[in-house]
This record gives structure tokens, C-alpha cells and sequence, in this order.
């Protein structure tokens, strides 16, 4: 039989027997926004597997932004960036985004998949060496592999591993770039920085931080990692989304003049793809300024994540070392963590399942997150819901 054939056709088979067992959660259509809840079905579901951790999507500064700048501009470029496509504000977001995270320059890409992809592979190819957290983002795995660098990956948030690894190439006349997600978005925990940093400057690496699930949930203000370590200009290359804080899509870089420089004129991403749409990017303008404008909500976001984790942990399950809004809860075995899914789901929580290949065999989980939109009551009731399931299946 055809290969390509029989991989579908056993995809296919897997994913009707979800479906007629009803253990099937993705791909739902979110008909409706209200707050902390959504509508699936003409259901009211409390929402908890939402990156919108500011709660910023519907934000009235943020949509007037898009509406304005589609007046101005329409829907679209003239192409891509490089050539036809660049609009004013395409510049004011890289210097909105330039200064947010404290850099000369910055260049934003049309996905975050994307900016990790291009910039990768950009920055090192044959005979280089790129070295990766076990954990980092797909991604970024990617942009390993496409660069044709010598790939290596360390233990999960390990210096010593990482250090390890460098030393093989100490004396080697190679580049060297170190990648690590700020927060790792399986089990909601931090990067060590500090050990990052310093192994870098040992061993003449760059550092490159993906700060997709960091950006207005760590630090103080919300300003990301360097913020909650307290050191400031220390990441060489920071990556971001435009599609999780920020209610856009697209991605960014951050650093030195020259990189960006280097970047838009050789990442082939931002060379050969077409430019935000102007409502795109005007969007995710505004978004980091009502970040500042509005510090209460990087208080509130964090303020509901430890009273969750707290709760979770009073009730006996496990998350993992989460110190973020991205709050895993561990089930364990495939078939446990679906049945328990369909009962959150049937009582109103709108959680979803992470299965194999995405974590390792016998820790599948649920990964919960909450956002500023929670209010203390939406919580308990969470916990509320989720003590019911412990209860239900002996968890």
C-alpha cells in the first residue's frame, strides 16, 4: 500500500474512534467571548487553556487601533516588507516593541513559528553549533534542523548539562548559540537565567531566549524574564509572539542594531513572506502600550495564578514546577487524562488534554492556564470542579 496513504488512513481510523467515543476536544469553534467564559455550542464554558493571559482580546484602545489603521491602510500590503510592503506602521510597532523590551531595534515577522524558523537558520548553518533545552518549542527544534548546524540538546532547565555540552566546543572555531524557552510551555516553569548567562559568557555563546509565554506574565511589570531576575540587557537575541499576551499574530526579535539589520535583509521569512496586515499590526501596538497603562493587570494575572496553584496543591495533584499562569495538572495515563477531560468539559471547564508526542509516555496532563479576565470566584470554582474529578476517579 501507498506509505503516504496508510499514514492517513491510520491517523483517520485513531481519529473516528475519538470521535465516536466522544474523547475528541480539539479544533472547537469558539462562538463567543464573555470575560473568563466562552461559548461553544451555545454553551457558557469557563475558559482555561486561553493564552490571553492580560485578557487584552476585545480591548477597546486595542481594536480602535485596528480599525483605525484599516481605514487608513485597508486590509493588506503591497507585499513584502523588504520591497513594496513596509508601512509606518510596521516601524512604529518595531520601535514600540524596541523599547518595551529595552533593545536598539527590533523586527517583527509574520508568525511566531516563523521568527524562531528564520531566525535560526539564519543566524547559524554547517560547521556552527546550536545547543537546546530537551524542552524547547517545536519551533525552534525546527529551525535547528533546518540550518544544518550541529544540533545538541541538554537536560530540561540543567546548567550543568548545558555547560557540559559546551565544553566539547571550548577550543573549537565554531559559533555557538544557546536557545531556551523563558517559560516552558508544557509545565509553566522558568529558565534560569542567571546560569544561562554566565555559562554563555564563559564559553563565547549567544543567547537566545523565546519569551512567548513570558511576555506580561514575568517580572514585576511584565516586561519578561530579565525583569523577574533583575537583569536587564543580558539576552542577546529576544524572541516573542504576537499572539498570546499580545491579541495579534505574528512574532518578534529584539536586540542590536546590526542583528535586526542582518535579520531583514537575510531571514528569508521576513524577505520572502508578505508584512503584517496593518489592523495586525496596529493591534498588537496598542497592546503593549495598555500593558503599561494598565499595570493591575500583570498584578491580577499573577495574583490568580498562585491562588490556582495554590488551590490545585490542596487538593493533592500535581503541578510539576509551574511559577506561571500555564499551570499543568498531571494525570498520567492516556485514557484516565480523556475520561477526566469529557467530565471537566460536561461541567462547564474548557480544559484540554496534552497527550504523546507532545510530553512523555504516563505524564499526560491537562494544562490549565488563567488570565487577568478570572476573577477569585471563577477560580474556586474551578477547584471546585476539579475536586469533584479527584474525587470521581481516584486521582
Amino acid at each position: 500500500m501507498d506509505r503516504i496513504q496508510n499514514r492517513i488512513d491510520t491517523f483517520s481510523n485513531r481519529l473516528n474512534k475519538a470521535r465516536e467515543e466522544k474523547l475528541y476536544f480539539y479544533l472547537k469553534e469558539i462562538e463567543r467571548l464573555d470575560g473568563a467564559y466562552v461559548y461553544v455550542q451555545g454553551r457558557r464554558m469557563m475558559m482555561l487553556a486561553s493564552y490571553s493571559y492580560l485578557g487584552l482580546i476585545g480591548h477597546p484602545k486595542i481594536t480602535e487601533a485596528a480599525k483605525k489603521a484599516l481605514e487608513i491602510y485597508g486590509t493588506g500590503t503591497h507585499g513584502v516588507r523588504i520591497l513594496a510592503g513596509s508601512l509606518p506602521i510596521h516601524r512604529e510597532l518595531e520601535e514600540t516593541i524596541a523599547r518595551f523590551k529595552g533593545t536598539e531595534e527590533a523586527i517583527a515577522y509574520s508568525s511566531g513559528y516563523v521568527t524562531n524558523l528564520s531566525t535560526v537558520s539564519t543566524l547559524v548553518g554547517r560547521n556552527d553549533v546550536v545547543i537546546c533545552d530537551k524542552l524547547n518549542h517545536a519551533s525552534i527544534v525546527d529551525g535547528c534542523l533546518l540550518s544544518g548546524a550541529n544540533f545538541i540538546r541538554f537536560q530540561h532547565n540543567d546548567p550543568s548539562s548545558l555547560e557540559d555540552q559546551l565544553r566539547k566546543f571550548k577550543d573549537q572555531d565554531v559559533a555557538k548559540l544557546v536557545i531556551v524557552d523563558a517559560v516552558f510551555s508544557m509545565d509553566g516553569d522558568v529558565a534560569p537565567l542567571p546560569h544561562l548567562v554566565s555559562l554563555c559568557k564563559e564559553y563565547g555563546a549567544w543567547l537566545m531566549v523565546d519569551e512567548a509565554h513570558s511576555l506580561g506574565v514575568l517580572g514585576r511589570t511584565g516586561h519578561g524574564i530579565e525583569e523577574f531576575f533583575g537583569m536587564p540587557d543580558s539576552i542577546p537575541i529576544k524572541m516573542g509572539t504576537l499572539s498570546k499576551t499580545i491579541p495579534a499574530v505574528g512574532g518578534y526579535i529584539a536586540g542590536k542594531r546590526d542583528l535586526i539589520d542582518f535579520l531583514k535583509h537575510n531571514a528569508r521569512a521576513f524577505v520572502f513572506s508578505a508584512a503584517l496586515p496593518p489592523p495586525v499590526a496596529a493591534a498588537a501596538k496598542a497592546s503593549f502600550e495598555v500593558i503599561e497603562e494598565e499595570p493591575w493587570r500583570v498584578e491580577r494575572v499573577q495574583e490568580n495564578m498562585r491562588l490556582f496553584k495554590k488551590g490545585l496543591e490542596d487538593l493533592g495533584f500535581s503541578t510539576f514546577n509551574s511559577q506561571t499562569p500555564v499551570v499543568p495538572i498531571l494525570i498520567g495515563e492516556e485514557e484516565m487524562t480523556l475520561k477526566v477531560t469529557r467530565f471537566l468539559q460536561d461541567e462547564g471547564l474548557f480544559v484540554l488534554p496534552v497527550l504523546p508526542p507532545a510530553v512523555p509516555p504516563l505524564t499526560c496532563r491537562l494544562r490549565t492556564t488563567v488570565t487577568a479576565s478570572h476573577t477569585p470566584q471563577d477560580i474556586y470554582l474551578a477547584l471546585e470542579i476539579l475536586g469533584k474529578a479527584k474525587k470521581k476517579f481516584s486521582l
